[in-house]
């Protein structure tokens, strides 16, 4: 990095001593990066105000940046463990209102969205189905797909072992090749030549 571009550690450094553009600069670095990791993960409703809570523990300081990921590594664990709180407070929340739903019956259910689009729909079907795993193979799933993140940069995030996080990764792009085949075009094609 140079002076005109200093590196996320310099700027959370500069954060620090209370320079409120070194926030900015980080803050356009990774809100956009953070806003879709936990549209993904806990539903585009929930982002906005969890990148701020990111954003204020950035600002809180740096106590949990050890050195050894940086802070791209740091900021995401941050994040993961937002979501996991997020989970289990929802988990509590949805057996209050299963308790609530057997005593008043069942609410309405909504239309499925008909995009129209084979990508689009798509892109519902694999949110669909990320949304239905559990949290720590979703995390994997979306911090190496969608954030790019390396094998031991996940294990740091997720405070797990890179062979955890290969497991996961192999079974959870398994699973979801199962159930999203019908988004497959080689299958299209094994109908036309079959």
């Amino acid at each position: 990095m140079t002076e005109d571009d200093p590196s996320d550690e310099a700027l959370l450094a500069r954060v620090g001593q209370g320079d409120a553009a070194a926030f900015d600069r980080l803050y356009a670095r990774y809100h956009g990066r953070l806003r879709q990791y936990f549209s993904r993960m806990l539903g585009a409703d929930r982002a906005p105000d969890l990148v701020q809570e990111v954003f204020l523990r950035v600002i809180a300081g740096s106590a949990g940046l050890d050195g050894r990921g940086g802070f791209r590594t740091w900021l995401f664990t941050v994040a993961h463990n937002l979501c996991c709180n997020e989970h289990r407070q929802a988990a509590v929340r949805r057996r209050a209102a299963e308790v609530g739903e057997r005593a008043l019956g069942p609410g309405p259910i909504a239309p499925d969205a008909d995009e129209g689009v084979e990508l689009a729909a798509f892109g519902l079907a694999l949110r669909a189905e990320l949304a239905r795993l559990d949290p720590a193979r979703r995390g994997t799933f979306l911090l190496r797909f969608q954030e790019g993140f390396s094998l031991e940069e996940i294990g740091r995030v997720m405070g797990c072992p890179v062979g955890t996080v290969k497991s996961r990764l192999f079974y959870t792009t398994r699973l979801l090749a199962g159930r999203l085949q019908a988004f497959d075009p080689r299958a299209d094609e094994e109908v036309r030549h079959g």
